[in-house]
């Protein structure tokens, strides 16, 4: 069976995450979506996005295939569900499509000619971009099952203090020294290669993924993910850090999503709260406006190759888009759109040429490599996100 990931109409309520990546590329726990659905299916899968996205990120078809929203991460229950699917069946959850078995991967499906398959079992799902830090303590937990079962933790050093060190697992290559860990609100995982730095105190969940670095010093209280070549210090509480991005220094960053290749800039630091303690509201480009979270604690959404300057402010329930550079005092207005320079006195355009020198630049420190394929996505980013930028 071929099987294909498809953004579905979550898509828009997930930018600005969704402008670089398809829906199934977010990381939620500790791997990505698409991750866990290769796990559960023991196979490759493929991607249906957007057409500029697809150079990238391509889909594969197949004479049989198996459409999947996205947004619904995998459990045990779900997949017999979706493993059963034949011909002209659909797996619907509260009227909304989670899979379907077809010929054409690529045409407009009416769901009326399917027979509906309703499912009633437990579901975890990724609809806002609030969900993606809210949920991350159920999804560490879903991974953590899923990734140690049935295998033993590499020995962890003994100059650390333990507590619950049975809820820790710890892959090979790893380095923790001299710091506190404790697991009895949530699990802990340390992924290949990754290092923790004297000093740091971490409280679980926490997902720390390959080759990433704590420094020292740092306290981290979940649930927290910090992605593949992530860094980070300071204080960090419910934070989602995909990867290849760095909090580097002090500050705070609280119940916040940071996509790749974001920089935050020493002693910055995000609000969390409001003032006078009122439910957050966030921008979504979807409605474009500022919808309720129902949330009372939400902090930053960061698109990728964003990045904030030394002793930046940032409010409560703030939006940054794809490469924003934001470096002036002062509290920038909470919704700034991609390829936005400037700050809380005002903004201009971050031109394409000069956003893809510093990329180009960050990238190769990581070894990786600034290519056009990544170049074509930011440059359609840029005229799609044109309308929001008054400068």
């Amino acid at each position: 069976m071929n099987y294909i990931l498809s953004d579905g109409p979550q898509r828009e309520s997930l930018l600005p995450f969704t402008f670089t990546r398809p829906v199934a590329e977010i990381r939620i726990g500790i791997l990505t979506i698409r991750e866990k659905w290769e796990k559960y299916l023991n196979t490759a899968v493929s991607f249906k996005t957007e057409e500029y996205l697809s150079e990238k990120y391509p889909m594969k078809e197949a004479a049989d295939n198996v459409v999947i929203t996205s947004s619904y991460l995998p459990s045990q229950q779900l997949l017999e569900a979706i493993s059963f699917l034949k011909k002209g069946e659909a797996v619907f959850y509260e009227d909304k499509v989670v899979a379907y078995r077809t010929k054409n991967p690529k045409e407009n499906i009416d769901f009326s000619e399917y027979t509906i398959i309703n499912y009633a079992g437990g579901i975890l799902t990724v609809d806002q971009t609030w969900d993606i830090f809210s949920k991350n303590g159920e999804a560490i937990q879903a991974d953590f099952d899923l990734i140690t079962k049935g295998r033993k933790s590499a020995p962890i050093s003994g100059t650390n203090k333990l507590i619950c060190p049975e809820n820790m697992f710890v892959e090979e290559g790893a380095i923790i020294e001299h710091s506190i860990l404790n697991a009895t609100k949530g699990p802990i995982y340390i992924g290949k290669n990754a290092e923790i730095w004297e000093g740091c105190l971490i409280r679980g969940a926490f997902a720390l993924c390959d080759n990433a670095i704590v420094k020292m010093g740092a306290k981290i209280y979940g649930p927290t993910t910090v992605g593949p070549s992530g860094k980070v210090c300071g204080e960090i509480n419910n934070s989602v850090i995909f990867g290849y991005s760095s909090k580097g220094h002090d500050g705070y960053l609280g119940n916040a999503v940071l996509g790749e290749w974001c920089n935050i800039g020493a002693g910055s630091n995000n609000s969390n709260l409001k003032n006078n303690y009122a439910k957050v509201r966030i921008w979504n480009y979807a409605t474009e406006k500022f919808d309720h979270t129902g949330l009372q604690f939400c902090g930053l959404m960061m698109g990728d190759h964003s990045k904030t300057a030394i002793n930046t402010m940032l409010n409560t329930g703030t939006v940054i888009g794809v490469n924003a550079n934001i470096y002036v005092p002062g509290f920038p207005r909470n919704f700034v759109p991609s390829f936005s320079w400037g700050g809380a006195s005002g903004f201009s355009t971050y031109m394409p040429k000069k956003a893809f020198e510093a990329a180009a630049v960050m990238m190769e420190r990581r070894g990786v490599k600034f290519d056009d394929k990544e170049a074509r996505i930011l440059e359609h980013v840029f005229e799609l996100t044109k309308k929001w930028r008054n400068y």
